[in-house]
């Protein structure tokens, strides 16, 4: 489930806030073991996937780097032949 996970810092054009999100939910997700949580439990998940959002958004916008922004088309072909070279 982490893999699913991305890498949100130093992309152009930013990560938005549906990709801080999901990576917020998958984040979630993982520790509870909830894929979709009971009602009883619902409110808790639902608030603890958005503090995670609001953590990672505080540290998104206060990281700095002196390397050049990677581009988001580039990386994901770099994935793709990573894949396919390690799956065939």
């Amino acid at each position: 489930m982490c893999r699913n996970i991305k890498t949100l810092f130093n992309f152009e054009p930013p990560a938005t806030e549906d990709e801080i999100h999901a990576s917020a939910l998958q984040f979630v997700r993982k520790l509870s073991g909830f894929n979709k949580p009971s009602q009883a439990n619902e409110a808790a998940f639902d608030r603890a996937v958005a503090e995670v959002s609001d953590a990672a958004r505080q540290l998104l916008t206060s990281l700095h780097t002196h390397a050049p922004a990677r581009d988001r088309e580039i990386e994901a072909e770099r994935a793709k032949e990573r894949s396919r070279l390690r799956f065939g």
